[in-house]
């Protein structure tokens, strides 16, 4: 056996344990999921039935599964814009001469540290029906909002909630991109002419289009994902009046509540090529992989 093969034995024997982990814990379970959303499974009996497409067919006839569709489009189509761009717009701040206390930078960090149900808990005595923020609305602007019980409302409190929570993270990755940025870049916009806003639009945004997809990509895959928040603040019912029903959470009550394992699975594989798909789009439309090459 020459020196390479065993280089490569000693790396693949190095390697097996984490491989054997992702066979047993990921690769096993999509498979086992592909091969399911095929078949008609009730968990309790322990049957399955194969019935083809059928799963498939039953979710695009179905309102609710449509209504997820909606709600969660809307969610991921606010809330990953505006908390990339606050959170560049922050970070670039922080990269330059502006002074900030820590005390304020330590305050601002907070809500990535508190837990997704912890924050919910917060937002929901913020906005129920006594909250706080509720009760300062009704106070000075004679106005009583409902915003936990409104259909065109209770989506808005957990989008204002993901954005608050999330923006502290994507700031110090954004943070930690700018510091690489060569300073002889703005000297040279700055010779030209450019002021501060033009810097920021000519020479910081495009310099930091690979972090910005990493940035929309986790924001992309977390706001398609999310679960926790909408089930919290329905109770797990996606009300009120679908209006908080999320692709997870459906499909959470359509494996737990209405015990259909199948279409479940049919639409978990929905939601992942939906991820997959628009991860991609938004790959070509950066075009990450051409900056700063």
């Amino acid at each position: 056996m020459g020196k390479k093969s065993h280089r490569n034995m000693q790396g693949y024997s190095f390697m097996l344990p984490a491989l054997i982990v992702i066979l047993v814990f990921t690769i096993v379970p999509i498979a086992y999921a592909f091969f399911m959303m095929f078949f008609k499974v009730d968990l309790l009996s322990g049957t399955r039935t194969y019935i083809g497409f059928d799963n498939f067919l039953k979710l695009f006839d179905d309102p609710k599964f449509w209504a997820a569709f909606k709600n969660t489009s809307t969610y991921v189509g606010v809330v990953v814009p505006i908390q990339t761009i606050i959170a560049m717009i922050l970070a670039s701040l922080l990269n330059s001469r502006i002074q900030f206390n820590r005390l304020f930078l330590t305050i601002m960090f907070i809500p990535t540290l508190t837990s997704s149900s912890a924050m919910t808990l917060i937002f929901m005595w913020l906005f129920n029906n006594n909250g706080l923020i509720t009760n300062f609305i009704q106070t000075y602007f004679g106005i009583q909002v409902q915003f936990l019980t409104n259909p065109d409302l209770a989506l808005v409190v957990i989008m204002a909630m993901n954005i608050f929570s999330t923006i502290p993270h994507f700031m110090v990755v954004f943070l930690s991109s700018l510091q690489d940025i060569p300073d002889s870049l703005y000297e040279a916009a700055s010779i030209d002419g450019a002021n501060k806003v033009k810097q920021f639009l000519h020479v910081t945004v495009p310099q930091l289009m690979p972090i910005t997809f990493y940035v929309i990509t986790m924001g992309l895959v977390g706001c398609f994902q999310v679960f926790d928040q909408a089930f919290i603040i329905s109770n797990g019912t996606g009300g009120p009046q679908n209006s908080t029903l999320t692709f997870s959470l459906y499909i959470y009550q359509l494996a737990f509540s209405s015990n259909d394992m199948g279409r479940a699975t049919a639409m978990a594989f929905l939601l992942g090529l939906i991820i997959f798909t628009v991860t991609f789009i938004v790959n070509k439309i950066t075009k990450a992989d051409q900056v700063n090459g």
